[in-house]
């Protein structure tokens, strides 16, 4: 079978769109990059807000229109929208061919229609396929160390798509990563819906920072980025590791959703504002130069004005290198659904340009800064790449004065900054 894929959502939907399309080509599929040549369509779903929910459903509608006009002549749809609306998909879109839930896509293969019949029981694993394969650059990757989350927030559907907290074993995430390091992968983003957790299931307690001190030692190994980790579980310990260890960027993306207390303790958060603001400041008083990437939900039901201008002059006093603006959306079936009072479509849309405004002249006041000082950079193409603080497809980019081979990491001046694009001058 020739297959297409459309993966969609965040980088923990593509670490599985990369599993299950290397457990295919293991078993003798192939995948293509043309849709005239694919005999199947296989869509990754996202559910995790209503938009994600809307492309889903799009990009099935496409897909069907495809079959029906004879150019394709299968469509496999799996992810997070499947275990969210459970059997409302193949209700609402009976033709399509295959619907597999999260867990049934580590065997994938055995799902696929064989002789008119479908081999109906499937093993739920996070072991790895028969060999990896990614799904971005060459040189960078997502290294995910779990799945599912047991923070329970009151906003997210996470937990109940996905499950509880499910770490691999350590042996199984260094393995991956020294395939990937073999096969020219540079730059690791440690992923997971909560990587601060990593361990903790599996080993009585949380161990990232036991994790990363095992990784830097993989020769090919060059950096590591430490993607979604929590507050609460932040450690002096791995703040040092960080300041220390060269091979670990001085980069954390550490999701806050609010800093009112009042809020943080509506939205079931396990850190208060206190809490928060004393790891903020062990981070930065630990790890020079570091950046700290956030996100920040407004309108949560509840908020009021006064909670809204504590976060923009948190926003404003804190000058975090990224953010995430998020305008709260009633998920159904969590806590947060029916609590009162909800906030209108209007305000929440106010809130979030007046805080993306208030961190625009963050980022003004940090590029006056940077201009003129030398950064760590990796290339993504001849032409331009990434500062170490910018996460790939989220934050940043940085646009070369001169041509990089694509996966050299190097140092370079920075010579003009616009917003969250940097110009670089590399120093080699």
């Amino acid at each position: 079978m020739n297959f297409f894929l459309i993966s969609l959502g965040c980088p923990k939907n593509l670490t599985d769109s990369e599993d299950f399309c290397a457990n295919l080509i293991s078993h003798g599929h192939k995948m293509v990059f043309d849709l005239n040549l694919a005999d199947a369509v296989i869509i990754n779903t996202c559910a995790f807000l209503a938009s994600s929910i809307k492309e889903a459903k799009d990009n099935i509608k496409a897909a069907l229109k495809l079959k029906a006009e004879g150019k394709i002549k299968k469509i496999i749809v799996t992810g997070c929208m499947v275990d969210r609306l459970k059997t409302a998909v193949k209700e609402e879109f009976p033709e399509i061919d295959l619907i597999l839930s999260i867990s049934e896509q580590t065997r994938m293969d055995k799902l696929i229609k064989k002789e008119g019949e479908f081999i109906k029981k499937i093993q739920t694993s996070l072991s790895l396929s028969p060999y990896k394969m990614t799904l971005t650059l060459p040189h960078s990757a997502y290294l995910k160390v779990a799945d599912g989350c047991n923070n329970r927030c009151a906003y997210c559907a996470i937990p109940y798509i996905r499950g509880n907290y499910r770490s691999k074993s350590m042996e199984d995430v260094l393995e991956e990563a020294k395939i990937m390091a073999e096969d020219g992968v540079k730059e690791f983003s440690l992923i997971a819906q909560d990587t601060t957790s990593y361990g903790q299931d599996l080993y009585g307690k949380p161990q990232l920072e036991k994790l990363i001190k095992k990784l830097v030692k993989i020769k090919k190994l060059e950096r590591i980025r430490i993607m979604y980790a929590y507050p609460h579980r932040v450690s002096r310990e791995l703040a040092e590791i960080m300041a220390g260890e060269e091979k670990l960027y001085p980069y954390i993306d550490i999701p806050l959703q609010h800093i009112s207390d009042k809020m943080l303790k509506a939205m079931r958060r396990h850190a208060g504002a206190a809490q928060t603001k004393e790891v903020l400041a062990m981070l930065r008083e630990t790890v020079p130069g570091i950046a700290i990437r956030t996100n920040f939900i407004v309108g949560f039901p509840g908020e009021t004005e006064a909670d809204f201008e504590e976060l923009k002059s948190f926003v404003a006093d804190f000058k975090f290198d990224n953010i995430g603006i998020f305008e709260f959306f009633r998920e159904p079936g969590t806590p947060a659904y029916d609590m009162k009072p909800q906030i209108s479509a209007k305000i929440k849309k106010e809130r979030a340009e007046t805080l993306a405004f208030a961190q625009s002249r963050v980022i003004d006041e940090i590029n006056k800064k940077l201009i003129g000082s030398t950064v760590e950079v990796i290339s993504d193409g001849e032409t331009s790449g990434r500062t170490y603080k910018d996460a790939p497809d989220i934050d940043g980019t940085a646009e070369f004065t001169a041509p990089v081979e694509a996966g050299r990491i190097f140092r370079g001046e920075v010579v003009g900054a616009e917003g969250y694009r940097r110009i670089i001058k590399p120093l080699f």
